[in-house]
This record gives structure tokens, C-alpha cells and sequence, in this order.
């Protein structure tokens, strides 16, 4: 294990004793192993698998087919929208 000594301002130190307090930690160590943890989990989501990537250079080199005048007149769509009763939230 290793031991650090942080600087924090008073917003970061209130922050942590939230965090710390909410989830029932006994010290702020813990509170900010939370914090990384959450952060490595939220990088790692955001990065694209190599197979995700090589299937999307694929589909980029594919012929395109194009399409003339909006798709909601080619295939007789009505705006949803515009027509819709439902209340807003």
C-alpha cells in the first residue's frame, strides 16, 4: 500500500467527506479509491474495442446509396412530433 499526502481545496475536502459519508467508508483513502475506481470505469466505457473499430473501416469503404428528398415524404411518414398529444415531462 502506499501513503500519500494531498493538498485539497475546501470544495475537493467537502466533496470527499460527502463521498466518504454516503457510502459509508471509515476514512477519506477510501472515499478516494472510489473516486479512481469510478474514473477508470468511465474512461475505460468510453474507449472503442480494436473489433469495433476495424468492423467501422470496413463499413466506411462500402458503396453509399443515395437517397433524394427527405425519407419521411419517400416513405409516407407523418411528423410525429407536431402530432403528438402526449404532455411534456
Amino acid at each position: 500500500m502506499v501513503t500519500a499526502l494531498l493538498n485539497l481545496s475546501e470544495n475537493a475536502n467537502r466533496a470527499l467527506n460527502t463521498i466518504k459519508a454516503r457510502n459509508g467508508y471509515k476514512d477519506k483513502s477510501e472515499a478516494v479509491e472510489y473516486l479512481v475506481d469510478f474514473y477508470i470505469e468511465e474512461k475505460d466505457e468510453y474507449e472503442l474495442r480494436p473489433e469495433f473499430i476495424e468492423e467501422l473501416k470496413k463499413a466506411e469503404k462500402e458503396k453509399s446509396i443515395e437517397i433524394k428528398g427527405s425519407l419521411a415524404e419517400r416513405y409516407g411518414l407523418k411528423n410525429v412530433h407536431k402530432e403528438s398529444k402526449r404532455k411534456p415531462r
